[in-house]
């Protein structure tokens, strides 16, 4: 039988050192999401949230335990070849936004492309639909640093449908943004979300926000629930 999942995790556990013993962020975490599906984690700072996350997608590598990609085991890829996987799998959605100071906002989005290799004249196309489509039709070729912080946040949610993958996990992403700002980036985040049928993982520390999502979820001593 086929794997149903997305993206599934099976008691992932993470360590780091302590002064004078390991602290454990995550305890067999388990962890499924369909396709399509948006499901929020939030937890208390320091809960190991943003860690969980980073292991998720592979940025950080678990020390137990298994993770699947659409029914694939990558737990044991080779850095190079999850770093490939994860370029055409999900895009990424951060509280400090990452754009490169020196590009203007098509550039931007257009990195994400770059990274798989692949940017021809339908990509640039597709950055700017989605730059118009998250509200940037006047400031596709306007640099990063003459944005306000919802402007950027939406070169970054742009940016990470550039490669239309079919998995979008945002960390925090108003974090950085005033109530007003942070409400209308997460009303679009959500929106595209829903209107090209991605899966989202949401990482926030608002119950508002949360709530919103098909499922929610907590992450408390290393464990979901």
């Amino acid at each position: 039988m086929n794997n149903p999942y997305l993206l599934e995790a099976k008691a992932l556990g993470k360590q780091f050192p302590g002064a004078d013993n390991a602290i454990s962020v995550l305890a067999g975490v388990d962890f499924a999401l369909l396709p399509g599906e948006s499901v929020s984690i939030r937890g208390e700072s320091g809960s190991g949230k943003s860690t969980l996350l980073n292991v998720l997608s592979g940025l950080e590598r678990a020390d137990a335990g298994q993770l699947f990609w659409q029914g694939a085991e990558v737990t044991k890829f080779s850095l190079s070849k999850l770093a490939a996987a994860r370029t055409r799998y999900m895009g990424f959605v951060f509280q400090a936004y990452y754009l490169a100071p020196e590009l203007n906002a098509l550039e931007n989005v257009l990195l994400g492309a770059r990274i798989s290799g692949r940017v021809d004249s339908s990509v640039r196309e597709r950055a700017e639909a989605l730059l118009v489509r998250v509200g940037l039709k006047e400031r596709i070729k306007h640099s990063s640093t003459k944005m306000s912080g919802g402007e950027r946040q939406r070169v970054a949610v742009a940016r990470a449908l550039i490669n239309d993958p079919p998995l979008v996990l945002a960390d925090e992403p108003t974090g950085n943004l005033d109530e007003a700002t942070g409400l209308a980036v997460m009303d679009l985040l959500l929106e595209i979300a829903g209107e090209a049928q991605k899966s989202l993982v949401l990482v926030t520390h608002n119950p508002e926000f949360a709530a919103r999502t098909q499922r929610q979820l907590t992450l408390h001593l290393g464990q979901l629930s």
